[in-house]
């Protein structure tokens, strides 16, 4: 899906970036607010959102209990299906919303930008202690993961390693969150 939504986007675009976004745009990507950027508000209002839901509320439950297994959700009696509509929903809104902050941020529609952030957020949820085969996680570990990430994407950029090395290091860096995962999950 993620290939045909990119092909679209380069024929409608041929391949040029859209820039002329208007204000809006604008003070969302480059706009501050009590000295701190926009992205970062609506960033930390998602985490604040997200964290109550994960913690505080039924679905947060629900969606904990299918990730951990989803034969033991459903014979709880939960409806799993529903749940992972609604999981994928919200990830499919939360691509969205990072998607439109990094069009405002660039101050133009790219169909090129954000190629390759696949494998920097995979790599900060699990850096962040999310377990890939699911049942464990936290939207705080997760964003601890994405600060690890940027911290990692910038010292590489500021080092000066190659982009080919720059992938290699975080596929090492995902290799090794995943083995300590594994290591933790076998005691």
């Amino acid at each position: 899906m993620l290939s045909i939504a990119r092909g679209l986007t380069m024929l409608w675009t041929n391949g040029f970036p859209v820039t002329a976004l208007g204000p809006v745009f604008g003070f969302i990507g480059a706009g501050f607010w009590a000295g701190v950027p926009m992205a970062v508000w609506i960033s930390a209002a998602l985490v604040g959102l997200f964290y109550v839901i994960s913690m505080h509320t039924t679905l947060g439950r629900y969606i904990y209990a299918v990730g951990g297994s989803e034969r033991a959700a459903a014979f709880a009696g939960l409806q799993v299906n529903r749940i992972k509509v609604w999981v994928y929903t919200l990830a499919g809104g939360l691509a969205a919303v990072a998607g439109l902050i990094l069009t405002a941020r660039l101050d133009a529609a790219d169909p090129k930008a954000g190629l390759g952030y696949e494998l920097d957020s995979i790599a900060a949820v699990v850096i962040g202690g999310t377990s890939l085969s699911g049942g464990s996680g936290s939207i705080l570990g997760t964003v601890l993961g994405c600060l690890i990430i940027g911290v990692l994407n910038n010292g590489l950029v500021l080092l000066e390693v190659s982009p080919f090395w720059q992938q290699v290091i975080k596929g090492l860096v995902i290799l090794l969150a995943v083995a300590i995962d594994k290591t933790n999950r076998a005691k």
